[in-house]
């Protein structure tokens, strides 16, 4: 969609002048956003640039402030009436979807909106004015069946089903991939296009910039709770939306100032002909001090099992590591700690951290029990010092060490993740995608802890899937290729680390080193 034609449309939607204050904070300033229908149309910025606090205005959860208005085709609608919302044509889609797993795909399409016979509900007309709605998405899953039989993937099916029962005009879609496979995203991608040839408008929310390219029509940025700006399809750039996102340039987004040499640093990590005879075969790698290596591969390359083979998580088969010219027994993930490795896991969530416990019991989880005393005693007081310096040195933005940590932002919780391994004091720390569902300001701040721990000489390795990414910390790149190491692309002064050579190794095209 182009500047002219968004010149000669009726917008399906406009935010004029929103604001929204929350005692003394001010969440929202004089935001206006203009969406036309059969759009996409990206709402990016920071965690806490007012993203979520903007859509619960549109939706009715939130009253905003007096001097703004919110009119769908032209006419105002009611201010904090989630109700009238909906019947306005606005639906939103949230991350955590909000379904009832109990009850029949017909049933939480219609649900609190059940069509009834006789004051009875009636399942059957239910079930039928959800079938046409169904075939038009493309499941594979029928209105009668529960829920709970659903992948993640196919309940955002349903979620989308259950706008489109409302005549919904806008959907707003906050974070939809989140938890989906590949193949679902594409699936996503394919109904949001056909939701676009009908002429719905699309709000699409999400820090993927890949998703953004693939999908939308005009991207509109949000930082410090105000509008910054809105660029169209052809404008968008990586280097345009992370200064307006963060306020500064890109050249300024990766950091690598622990650049010393690091070819003739001491060799820390040793790697030899590990592999557990399936996913990963005979892979042999050192890793310095003071370096970032970075590991990239294609989706099933085995970058993730290779990092457990080393940490113990999983069981290898053969090979050895040892560190520091020192070979290690590693008979689980506790070994490895106590040797001096750490590891990230690309699961924050399921596998890091307790996500019901504080910030202050996740820090410390690993280490309280070296604080006890005599009769074994906790220290709970040295506890409380270690993980308010933790806080402070990683810049983790809470009010307080004893907020639960599944309260957090995507990015402080990556940060608390980081603080607890900091604190076992290690000599390797392998990071598996560490910046995944983070947003780009969480990013640059992890990109900066990094550095600083290559600085401190600690032999850094970071798994990611995110070519820049590596590109832009790593000093050296391992491509890993159907479970072995198919090559090695190093940086040089006159020849930067390209993404062709990465690719090249991944799809088997290349030699031994680029």
């Amino acid at each position: 969609m182009s500047a002219a034609n968004t010149e000669t449309r009726v917008p399906v939607l406009e935010m004029r002048n929103i604001s929204k204050t929350f005692a003394s904070t001010k969440a929202l300033t004089n935001v206006s956003l203009t969406v036309y229908p059969g759009e996409v149309h990206a709402l990016m910025g920071e965690n806490g640039a007012g993203k979520s606090t903007l859509m619960k205005v549109l939706s009715g959860a939130y009253v905003a402030d007096p001097g703004g208005a919110v009119l769908v085709e032209g006419t105002p609608i009611v201010a904090g009436d989630p109700i009238k919302a909906k019947a306005n044509g606005i639906s939103v889609i949230y991350q955590e979807l909000s379904l009832a797993p109990n009850l029949t795909v017909a049933q939480n399409m219609f649900l609190g909106a059940e069509p009834s016979r006789y004051g009875v509900v009636d399942k059957a007309a239910a079930r039928a004015r959800a079938e046409p709605i169904l075939k038009q998405l493309g499941t594979t899953f029928g209105p009668a069946q529960l829920v709970a039989t659903l992948s993640l993937g196919e309940r955002q099916m349903v979620e989308i089903a259950r706008a489109l029962t409302t005549n919904a005009k806008i959907i707003v879609m906050d974070e939809p991939t989140t938890s989906l496979t590949s193949r679902e995203t594409e699936r996503l991608f394919e109904v949001i296009a056909g939701l676009k040839a009908r002429g719905i408008a699309v709000i699409y929310i999400s820090h993927r910039m890949e998703e953004i390219y693939a999908l939308a029509d005009r991207v509109s940025v949000l930082r410090d709770s105000a509008y910054v700006g809105t660029l169209e399809r052809e404008q968008l750039s990586a280097e345009r939306l992370v200064s307006m996102m963060v306020g500064r340039d890109l050249s300024t987004f990766y950091k690598k100032e622990h650049r010393t040499a690091p070819h003739v640093a001491k060799t820390v990590l040793s790697v030899t002909d590990i592999g557990d005879g399936r996913r990963v075969l005979g892979c042999s790698f050192d890793a310095r001090a003071g370096e970032v290596l970075g590991i990239a591969g294609l989706v099933g390359s085995g970058r993730t099992e290779l990092a457990r083979l080393i940490f113990g998580a999983d069981h290898k088969t053969t090979g050895t590591v040892s560190l520091e010219g020192k070979e290690l027994a590693i008979g689980g993930p506790r070994d490895a700690m106590e040797a001096g490795i750490a590891y990230l896991t690309e699961d924050r969530k399921g596998l890091g951290l307790f996500l019901d416990m504080t910030i202050n019991e996740n820090i410390n989880i690993g280490v309280i029990g070296k604080d006890a005393g005599p009769g074994g005693i906790l220290n709970f007081a040295a506890a409380r010092e270690r993980a308010a310096r933790a806080i402070k040195s990683l810049s983790i933005r809470t009010l307080s060490a004893s907020i639960n940590v599944g309260a957090l932002s995507g990015g402080n919780q990556q940060k608390a993740l980081i603080a607890r391994l900091l604190e076992t004091k290690p000599k390797v720390i392998i990071f598996d995608e560490p910046t995944r569902g983070v947003d780009v300001g969480a990013k640059s701040e992890i990109y900066r802890i990094i550095d600083e721990l290559a600085q401190a000489g600690i032999a850094i390795v970071v798994i990611s899937s995110d070519l820049p990414e590596i590109i832009g910390i790593a000093d050296r790149v391992l491509v890993m290729r159907e479970g072995r190491i198919a090559g090695e692309v190093l940086a040089t002064p006159n020849q930067p680390i390209s993404q062709e050579a990465i690719m090249a190794f991944s799809t088997g095209s290349a030699s031994k080193v680029a």
